[in-house]
């Protein structure tokens, strides 16, 4: 295996090459020319070459980093994975017990939750299911017991014996209504029959087929093309040319409750934000005159994630401008009475917003973990001590939420448990340079220096009600839209990428509050009138609410 190095910031990939392949390339160079293809990889296998004895050359090179750069990060950095369960490492031989540093947490950590099953899923599980109710055949309530020589009578039991059918169904279904038609031998007037109730105002693609090929596309990751295959497969034919024009009539049907949800995350308490790189074909062509310019070139998906009281709001925007310029389009959205939101982010500077907006800003602790965890194999037990505080102070935290706190009271306890165990961390910080243990050049000095930077900002959860201590929430929804370059690798168009955040931000929206995606998007898509003039009715936590009130009225 080598690592082809692509240009720079666009990342490199794995290249499956053995040396016995490597050896027929160089045998043929030496008789004459040798493809581009075999060129590319020779190329590659040096390029590799180079790469790893510069990495290896490096002070702080250990085996453990060259193995995350050439397969990756492993899928899991659970402190008791990276640690391992064992206690913690005794003194090396002439060390004195002094040089050790201090414990993570005075008194004992409340346990860790136990890990969630892997059984099978109980009735309740299927909350989207049709729900059948079955009568016994022969016997109800109250009537006297069949059971020969018992005299007494049968109740119903409050839990019914339940089965779960599960049957396989095509994403998108057809019906063909063959309707009769009929013409007069005399007069050649045409009589056609009509149509079954319910159906008088039917489109070729009702509101459910957009709905679930926005699910499918920008919820799942499936790609058009893809979807094209199955539905042909199975006999009912859906072009992706044809799946793209109903999700673009029907992103036209969701923007108002798009725009809405803009509205209301500006109000929230706490808002989240980050990046992660996307591709437009379309600006692709435009990249070369931008250069010439030195105009900025890159493009990337933003994922806000906002906190507003008891919901959670995930919107999505792609093009040229960062976290930073898409955060201030919302923020333009807050009411001027409203004080600046809680901000948290990593500690790149482009995600800040633009003035005039302020914000609280505070950094993901997590990243300041990550640092600590990418050198543990050189530095074992200096990061055991970092990252088994940490682990406390997130288990504290862990605490706060299972015990509903409010903000205020959260913040009570963080100061009580989690206080002491950060303090403690900072002096550690401090001694290792004071005292020479670590040199501030190194791998782990640069790990220190980088909590040290931003240490205001890393415990600004001791400091303000309600503020988090890391940024996974937007790094867990942006997962949206890794998953569709990962699939369909680019959008087309500036067009194309507006309806994809349109539907990824009512689709996460839907999964942050509970709320079944598919069921949301057929009745915003139904009732797409009401929803252009009534928006705010229409958000996730009370749509069901106004469906329930739009049939009463119709019916009544």
């Amino acid at each position: 295996m080598v690592v082809e190095r692509g240009p720079a910031g666009s990342g490199s990939q794995r290249v499956e090459i053995d040396m016995k392949e490597i050896e027929e390339i160089l045998q043929r160079a030496l008789t004459g020319p040798i493809s581009p293809e075999e060129h590319r990889k020779l190329r590659a296998a040096m390029e590799t070459l180079g790469w790893l004895q510069a990495e290896i050359g490096r002070k702080n090179a250990s085996l453990g980093r060259l193995r995350k750069l050439i397969f990756g990060t492993p899928k899991t950095e659970k402190t008791s994975q990276i640690l391992g369960e064992g206690a913690k490492e005794p003194a090396r031989e002439g060390e004195e017990k002094a040089e050790d540093p201090p414990q993570a947490a005075s008194d004992a950590p409340e346990p860790a939750p136990p890990p969630k099953g892997h059984g099978r899923n109980g009735a309740d599980a299927y909350a989207g299911a049709q729900r059948v109710s079955v009568p016994h055949e022969t016997l109800k309530a109250g009537d006297p017991c069949p059971e020969k020589g018992c005299e007494g009578k049968l109740y119903r039991l409050p839990e019914p014996r339940v089965l779960v059918c599960v049957r396989g169904h095509v994403p998108l279904q057809a019906t063909v209504y063959e309707r009769e038609a009929l013409r007069c031998a005399l007069c050649g007037k045409l009589f056609v029959a009509g149509l079954p109730d319910g159906l008088h105002h039917c489109k070729k693609y009702d509101p459910t087929a957009s709905a679930m090929i926005g699910l499918l596309k920008y919820g799942t990751g499936m790609p058009f093309y893809r979807l094209d295959g199955l539905q042909e497969n199975v006999g009912v034919p859906l072009p992706a040319a044809t799946q793209w024009e109903v999700v673009r009539e029907g992103a036209k049907d969701l923007l108002p409750v798009y725009e809405e949800l803009v509205r209301q995350a500006a109000q929230g308490e706490v808002l989240h934000n980050d990046d992660t790189p996307m591709t437009i074909l379309e600006h692709l062509k435009e990249n070369e005159e931008r250069k010439k310019e030195k105009e900025r070139t890159g493009t990337c998906t933003t994922g806000i994630v906002a906190k507003a009281g008891e919901h959670q709001i995930a919107l999505f925007y792609t093009g040229r401008e960062h976290a930073g310029e898409n955060l201030t389009k919302v923020l333009s959205e807050r009411e001027g009475q409203r004080g600046p939101p809680i901000q948290m982010c990593d500690g790149l500077d482009r995600n800040r917003p633009d003035e005039p907006f302020e914000t609280i800003l505070g950094n993901c602790l997590g990243h300041g973990r990550r640092k600590f965890v990418d050198v543990v194999e050189s530095f074992p037990r200096e990061c055991r001590y970092v990252l088994e505080t940490l682990r406390d102070v997130y288990r504290h935290d862990a605490t706060a939420r299972a015990a509903g706190m409010s903000p205020q009271e959260r913040l009570r306890y963080h100061q009580g448990r989690s206080g002491p165990l950060m303090e403690g961390l900072r002096a550690w910080m401090e001694e290792q340079f004071a005292q020479k243990k670590v040199e501030p050049e190194s791998s782990l000095g640069g790990a220190i220096c980088y909590m040290q930077k931003r240490w205001a900002r890393l415990t600004l959860f001791l400091r303000e009600p309600g503020a988090p201590l890391d940024n996974n929430i937007a790094e867990r929804a942006l997962k949206k839209a890794i998953l569709h370059r990962k699939n369909a690798l680019f959008f087309k168009t500036e067009n194309g990428a507006r309806v994809g955040d349109v539907f990824m931000s009512l689709i996460h929206t839907a999964e942050l509050n509970g709320v079944n995606p598919f069921e949301y998007l057929t009745e915003l898509l139904t009732h797409a009138r009401h929803v252009r003039d009534h928006a705010d009715l229409w958000m996730p936590w009370n749509f069901r609410q106004t469906v329930t009130t739009l049939r009463r009225a119709a019916a009544g």
